[in-house]
């Protein structure tokens, strides 16, 4: 591997694999440390129908890998790891990176770097959740649904994501409760009328989880619900629960050096610029408002060219 590199990318999803195909082709051999959810959001998609060229729709999963491999065949190379500590006080940028497979940390310098290290999902917080993740619990109805053939399935969130999964999940449970505080959606009018018109799924609104078990039997039995309006609590039996209440940003080394705002999105400062001369931003990690696969894809072109442009008015 290269001593300094031109570019190192910081993720696998639809944002860094853009940037990884721009900047390949302008011939500044990109290394992208793929980070610990490789390929992104969109690996744990189903069918993707929304992004321009697939007529019938593509798997996310496919999408995401072809991205990969155009990025590869325009000479791109991608290394296990995520960034677990940088240096970005002086260039070339220190980079230190822990490779989880491998249990190797190793480091590397970068006269750029493009931050496409996208968000990881948001838990609900409650008593007995992170003891039951793989037990029941999950933030991943692609990864997990299977399991839960012709049982009771609860998916908790009101965005977007919790439709789909909802959606998705009706495939293989008998009933589907999906649990909002609220009574209104932020979700999508189309996701919201198809989850609606979906005879499995059950809507409980203006209602909040407030435990989850059994950790003692060591798997999902059921949650404790209540209803805020009335305050009325309860037991419903469940055994798949599945979190669809949003991300955060993978930012955390980076704290103290970009700007972040209160949640820990990369704060832009024009463009696919940051507050660090030579620090780019694309994706999930900065945008908080979009989210989608198309934006993704377009702000790792803005990054790619921004990281080009910067490194041919220094001579690279």
């Amino acid at each position: 591997m290269e001593r300094v590199r031109n570019v190192v990318i910081l993720g696998s999803g639809c944002a860094g694999n853009t940037a990884a195909i721009y900047t390949a082709r302008a011939s500044l051999n990109p290394l992208v440390l793929i980070g610990h959810e490789p390929g992104g959001q969109l690996s744990i998609t189903t069918l993707v129908e929304n992004f321009p060229g697939f007529p019938e729709g593509i798997d996310g999963p496919v999408l995401v890998d072809n991205m990969k491999k155009q990025a590869e065949h325009f000479g791109a190379e991608y290394r296990s790891g995520r960034v677990v500590a940088a240096d970005l006080s002086r260039r070339p940028f220190t980079l230190t990176v822990h490779d989880s497979s491998t249990d190797e940390t190793f480091t590397v310098e970068t006269r750029t770097l493009i931050v496409a290290s996208g968000a990881s999902a948001r838990w609900v917080g409650v008593e007995g959740e992170q003891k039951l993740i793989g037990y029941g619990v999950s933030s991943c109805a692609t990864c997990d649904g299977w399991a839960y053939r012709g049982k009771k399935i609860m998916v908790v969130g009101g965005g977007d994501s919790a439709m789909e999964e909802a959606n998705f999940l009706t495939r293989y449970g008998s009933e589907v409760a999906l649990v909002h505080r609220r009574d209104t959606f932020r979700a999508s009018k189309i996701m919201l009328d198809r989850a609606r018109a979906n005879p499995k799924i059950k809507f409980v609104t203006n209602t909040v989880v407030e435990e989850v078990f059994d950790v003692s039997k060591g798997f999902v039995t059921h949650v404790r619900l209540r209803n805020l309006n009335t305050g009325e609590a309860w037991q419903q039996d469940v055994d798949g629960f599945f979190v669809a209440i949003g991300h955060i940003p993978n930012t955390t080394p980076f704290t103290g050096q970009l700007d972040l705002d209160a949640d820990g999105y990369i704060v832009s400062h024009g463009g696919a610029r940051t507050n660090i001369t030579g620090v780019f931003h694309a994706g999930d990690v900065q945008d908080r408002v979009y989210r989608q696969a198309i934006t993704a894809a377009g702000a790792g072109c803005m990054a790619a060219i921004e990281a080009e442009r910067f490194l041919e008015a220094e001579g690279h």
